[in-house]
């Protein structure tokens, strides 16, 4: 996060840095991605292994099959899930983070772990909040 500044050229290549911010910056479809419902909960239960589609399904709770697969597509696609396809019959494919996806993930699970260690103040809040 910061202001879209040039960077230094490169044989005339000037380039923007990151702006999620920015209307068009193109980090902001990846913060979507990475942010939204299924995208945080596939990227923390994929840093307990490698999951097969079927099983990553069961860990995260709800999520139908063509979203989660969606998901998997654009985390693949932004480069935080491997996708890996094992020839057997029937073909078998697994899925596991990249380098990136787990470093995002960890910050994800933090998240995570604060949010669910102070569900009490939440709950305090919201009944507050409807007396109102």
């Amino acid at each position: 996060m910061s202001s879209a500044r040039p960077r230094p050229a490169d044989d005339d290549d000037a380039r923007l840095e990151a702006d999620v911010f920015a209307r068009d910056c193109e980090s902001r479809p990846v913060l979507q991605n990475v942010a939204s419902r299924w995208g945080v909960l596939a990227l923390v239960a994929l840093r307990e292994g490698p999951y097969r589609f079927s099983a990553l399904r069961r860990r995260v709770d709800g999520v139908s099959e063509r979203m989660l697969s969606q998901t998997l597509q654009a985390l693949e696609r932004d480069g935080m899930v491997h996708r890996e396809v094992f020839e057997a019959i029937p073909p078998r494919v697994e899925y596991t983070l990249t380098e990136l996806g787990g470093r995002v993930a960890e910050r994800l699970e933090d998240l995570i772990v604060l949010v669910e260690a102070n569900m009490d103040t939440v709950r305090a809040a919201r009944s507050a909040y409807h007396r109102d």
